[in-house]
């Protein structure tokens, strides 16, 4: 069954039943109620392991590989974080209060954002061991903020002007018109404005889309950002970051899985030769991965409340949607599922998945073969890991799944499910 490619590692079908890390999913929803996340510790930890090998196999300097934050973080990630060494990209206030709740320690914390507030900066200034500048307005609001000898390293964001292949614009970083980093120009006046005020300037950063398939248009961008590391003069350890973003399969129409391997030798061989060629020093690279970390450890299940049978459609309407998934009405973002009960079942209908929220954009995915489902019956909607939660909402007055860590003999609440008093709480 080629769906089952998508789901997390440990997935099998057992007597009937769909299973992660040899726990019923039906089970879970049963005890957990539904919409319900779950998280497959084996799958998260192969892609870190992945990741790793690919830098000691292609890089042969220092490397580290940063989890982004941004694609979902609560206290148990940014634990899990630590078990490997990871460095946390963090954006903001909020998910730097998160990675300390979770332990991270200071030289692991690394803060993005590209209109950083006065309490963000003041946050990182206090907890991160690295500040990836966006601006110039930024670097003066760190001048003023410089007060004793722990203060940040200092990255600059590049603004490469040198997109990738994505499957929409909005999830496109690094072209001319962007809203994030600095241009050339700009990024030399930084860089000027660091060595006059004697900010500790360490890196180049860039970031260029997320969910991309081929590294190839990362080349020039790696080779400008290093054109501008020989004029500013970097050597000894310097840090060069060229972002995230590698992507993974959808839908049983995208598989295999883009390949880790293939995204790292492409960007150590264009480091290793950019290098050289100038006289630089190797610089520290890291990588930002974060969808491709996660995105496939993370399993939506929903509980079917009304099917709808049309003469050209069929709505199966489900306990969750736009509100805890909004890829589909954001972006027209394509998925895939199977009954969590029976899912081997001869695939004899063409749905369409829906969810409560009053706004036609509400959608799952749409025109997918499926046995037949009922009032009750549950689905699981494979590759929900990454910028589901971390992008959900309250929208008519929803409550956020719970979220449950899975390994073999542990199924661990890690995010209790929204209430209504949750919702009242801000309330005065």
């Amino acid at each position: 069954m080629k769906q089952l490619e998508l789901f997390p590692i440990s997935t099998e079908i057992k007597d009937g039943q769909l299973t992660i890390a040899g726990h019923v999913l039906a089970a879970l929803a049963e005890k957990y109620r539904t919409p319900l996340y779950v998280y497959d510790r084996a799958t998260l930890d192969a892609a870190v392991q992945e990741y790793k090998s690919a830098l000691a196999s292609f890089y042969p300097s220092a490397a580290t590989v940063t989890y982004a934050g941004k694609s979902f973080l609560c206290t148990a990630i940014a634990q899990w974080t630590q078990r490997h060494s990871l460095m946390l990209d963090c954006t903001g206030e909020g998910e730097i209060a998160i990675a300390v709740a979770g332990g991270v320690p200071r030289k692991n914390i690394l803060v993005h954002g590209v209109n950083k507030s006065d309490d963000d900066l003041k946050t990182a200034v206090k907890h991160a061991a690295t500040i990836v500048v966006d601006n110039l307005n930024e670097l003066q609001q760190l001048e003023n903020l410089r007060r004793n000898s722990e203060f940040p390293d200092l990255w600059l964001r590049l603004l490469p002007g040198v997109t990738v292949t994505t499957h929409h614009a909005h999830t496109q970083t690094g072209h001319h018109d962007s809203k994030f980093g600095m241009t050339r120009e700009e990024l030399l006046e930084a860089a000027a404005f660091c060595k006059a005020n004697g900010l500790p300037l360490k890196g180049l950063h860039f970031h260029q889309g997320s969910n991309f398939r081929d590294p190839e248009p990362l080349i020039p961008a790696i080779e400008l950002a290093l054109e501008l590391a020989s004029e500013i003069g970097f050597s000894g350890d310097w840090h060069f970051c060229p972002g995230g973003g590698w992507g993974v399969a959808y839908h049983e129409d995208e598989l295999p899985h883009p390949a880790i391997q293939s995204y790292v030798r492409g960007i150590a061989e264009a480091v290793l030769e950019g290098c050289q060629q100038r006289g630089l020093n190797l610089p520290h690279l890291h990588l930002e991965p974060g969808r491709s970390l996660v995105a496939r450890a993370g399993v939506a299940i929903y509980r079917v409340g009304a099917v709808k049978r049309r003469a050209h459609k069929n709505w199966v309407l489900v306990d969750g949607g736009m509100a805890d998934n909004p890829r589909y009405a954001l972006y027209g973002a394509r998925y895939s599922c199977l009954a969590v009960s029976a899912p081997g079942e001869e695939r004899s209908e063409v749905i369409s998945v829906a969810g409560p929220f009053c706004e036609s954009g509400d959608v799952l995915f749409e025109d997918l073969p499926m046995p037949p489902l009922k009032e009750g019956d549950l689905i699981a909607v494979p590759v929900s890991g990454a910028y589901h939660l971390s992008m959900s909402s309250n929208y008519n007055g929803a409550r956020r799944p719970a979220v449950v860590w899975l390994e073999d003999g542990l199924a661990k609440l890690i995010q209790r499910r929204e209430t209504a008093a949750d919702l009242l709480a801000r309330d005065v």
